[in-house]
């Protein structure tokens, strides 16, 4: 299925500093090089996202893994399927593995996540389904993060979550710009071939329809 907006040719692109990104994009993932280049047509959008998704996602005053859970999170939830399919690779070097993914959309219920994880994962749940944001949502907050994380961590989930909506329409694919790397693929997408197999599959994720929960406390 083809873009519903063109990919900018990386051929065409005469900027060294936009082609030394995209080059990141490639060797590193998150994003990968095809968002970015649909945000080439836009210059100041492309460096928009590039600086917010460094200065938010990669660095910043939280725990990157937190941050990757919650980005995931939002992938399950509005079946963004260009980005539910990468993984930071950084998380990776921090000790995060597949297994943690899994029971995201039932973090409350899962044994798998600290209760400082699973904060940050109520956070982002009353974000992306517009649930009431009440004392109890508040109160587990404070108790784990301090003000400036819960500030840093409130707009990457919004900032992701846009994105995300955006990106599920545009009907976008990995391995078709820059194509040649498994920076950041998750497992079983690591190739064209490994990716169609993947989606093929009765169990794949994206097939199944996320609920929020009733309560974020």
């Amino acid at each position: 299925m083809a873009p519903r907006i063109s990919y900018v040719d990386p051929a065409t692109i005469k900027d060294e500093a936009m082609l030394k990104e995209l080059d990141r994009c490639r060797r590193e993932g998150t994003p990968r090089p095809e968002s970015q280049a649909i945000r080439a047509h836009v210059p100041a959008t492309f460096w928009s996202f590039a600086n917010t998704w460094r200065d938010v996602f990669h660095t910043g005053v939280a725990e990157h893994n937190i941050k990757e859970l919650c980005r995931i999170y939002v992938s399950r939830s509005v079946l963004c399927e260009f980005c539910g399919n990468q993984r930071s690779m950084k998380s990776a070097k921090a000790g995060l593995i597949e297994e943690d993914y899994k029971d995201l959309i039932n973090f409350e219920s899962s044994t798998r996540y600290d209760d400082r994880q699973k904060a940050a994962l109520a956070y982002a749940e009353c974000i992306t389904w517009d649930l009431p944001a009440d004392d109890r949502l508040w109160a587990r907050l404070h108790a784990h993060f301090s003000e400036p994380e819960i500030v840093e961590i409130g707009y990457f989930v919004a900032i992701t979550m846009g994105q995300q909506r955006w990106l599920r329409t545009l009907n976008i694919e990995h391995h078709q710009v820059l194509a040649g790397t498994d920076a950041s693929m998750a497992p079983g997408f690591k190739t064209m071939d490994e990716l169609t197999k993947s989606k093929a599959a009765p169990d794949y994720w994206a097939k199944s329809k996320s609920e929020p929960a009733k309560s974020v406390a």
